[in-house]
């Protein structure tokens, strides 16, 4: 397998410099931050990353000031608690995205975040506790206990909410099998997961950096070479919008 320093030179020489590219790295939580995140942001986060999965990130993000009035603030205790006709009067809730999959999954996701907490203390307790170099084991998890948090959607849900991870976008799937990583072009299998983790194990191991400074380093090493500007307004939004 290819060494992360030539991944890393690649991605520099593409990007105008180490400065340049470490300008558009993301920015993930300590463990004890993330451990303070309620449980209310986690679902918020969740919820946001499922509405924005096939659909525009912008007009998901321009309306989520009203999704979080909608939703009593993404509250779980709250949300578990409503009686269904309260839920059916989403269908019609001009406030929010009123597609009855992906609001259903507000009241899922809502017990699954409750369940995980009784058990860990919090989903932010959850989150953090669970080890980064087995993040193809935590996305199962949340594939299977969650609602729609499969693939890609619970990928950017941890990039988002904080937690030190990769996410596996083409540009990144295209450096992993540049670099020798025997993988299809949509590595949702168990076994391509587990080659995937273990190439990110070996880089992290090699070169100290995190796993969602790894994989935004080997995504751009290849691929469309985008304008720095372009990418480091992209970033800042992202992370703005996100909290």
């Amino acid at each position: 397998m290819e060494k992360f320093a030539d991944i890393h030179a690649r991605a520099a020489g593409r990007k105008g410099g180490v400065v340049a590219l470490n300008s558009i790295l993301p920015r993930p939580l300590s463990a004890r931050s993330l451990a303070r995140k309620s449980d209310a942001a986690c679902l918020s986060m969740m919820s946001k990353c499922v509405f924005r999965a096939g659909f525009s990130w912008n007009v998901i993000d321009k309306k989520w000031p009203g999704f979080e009035e909608a939703f009593y603030g993404f509250r779980p205790a709250a949300l578990v608690t409503l009686p269904a006709e309260t839920w059916d009067a989403y269908l019609r809730d001009t406030r929010i995205v009123r597609s009855w999959q992906k609001i259903k999954t507000v009241y899922e996701n809502a017990r699954f975040v409750l369940d995980t907490s009784a058990t860990h203390g919090s989903f932010g307790k959850f989150l953090s506790g669970w080890p980064c170099s087995d993040q193809a084991g935590l996305m199962r998890y949340l594939k299977q206990h969650g609602a729609r948090l499969g693939g890609n959607t619970g990928q950017y849900f941890l990039r988002f909410i904080g937690k030190d991870a990769f996410v596996l976008t083409a540009d990144v799937v295209l450096a992993l099998q540049n670099a020798g990583v025997d993988i299809s072009d949509n590595p949702v299998s168990k076994r391509d997961l587990a080659r995937v983790q273990a190439a990110f194990n070996a880089w992290r191991e090699e070169s100290g950096l995190g796993y969602a400074q790894i994989s935004k380093i080997a995504a751009c090493s290849c691929g469309v070479n985008h304008e720095i500007e372009t990418m480091r307004r992209k970033m800042h939004d992202i992370y703005e919008v996100s909290g």
